[in-house]
């Protein structure tokens, strides 16, 4: 069955804190274990410029994409994503489809010409992903993040659409 991507409503909350209690999950974000619920409930209260996407399969919430759209009035044509997707559901296109989504509001419906992310660069997976989608690696990030006891390197990447109407 394909996901049915959606905004996040307030009954997500508790399903969305399980994506990011998962180890894989959390290890491959700036996300730490053991967050409390109080946390998740300021993400789905972000504030302007904030779009919390889901991914639900069968009723169920399996993947959440975050974009925040830049509020400084010199980069309002850039947005930042961050996402995350249960371990049981990684790589069976949830990942894909919510950034379709994303890409294509940020595209069609709120003018941003610039989207960016960070990944870890260990994170294969979803750097193929992304690239897939026309993100291109702009920078290496050395030591950006502490992981499994050490630190790691990260890449920034990003995707700018180069369609003009």
């Amino acid at each position: 069955m394909p996901a049915v991507i959606r905004h996040a409503e307030p009954d997500d909350i508790d399903a969305i804190k399980a994506i990011y209690d998962q180890s894989t999950v959390y290890a491959n974000t700036l996300q730490l274990p053991y967050q409390p619920v109080a946390n998740w409930q300021r993400l789905y209260n972000a504030g302007a410029g904030f779009y919390n996407l889901v991914a639900e399969v069968e009723g169920a919430v399996v993947g959440q994409l975050g974009m925040q759209v830049c509020q400084n009035p010199r980069r309002r044509h850039v947005a930042e994503i961050g996402m995350g997707v249960s371990e049981e559901y990684q790589g069976q296109g949830i990942g894909s489809a919510l950034l379709r989504a994303a890409l294509e509001m940020a595209d069609n419906w709120l003018n941003i010409r610039r989207v960016e992310l960070t990944v870890y660069s260990s994170n294969e997976a979803a750097i193929a992903l992304y690239e897939r989608f026309g993100f291109e690696v702009e920078a290496e990030l050395a030591d950006y993040a502490f992981q499994y006891g050490k630190y790691v390197t990260a890449l920034a990447m990003a995707r700018i659409n180069n369609v003009t109407g």
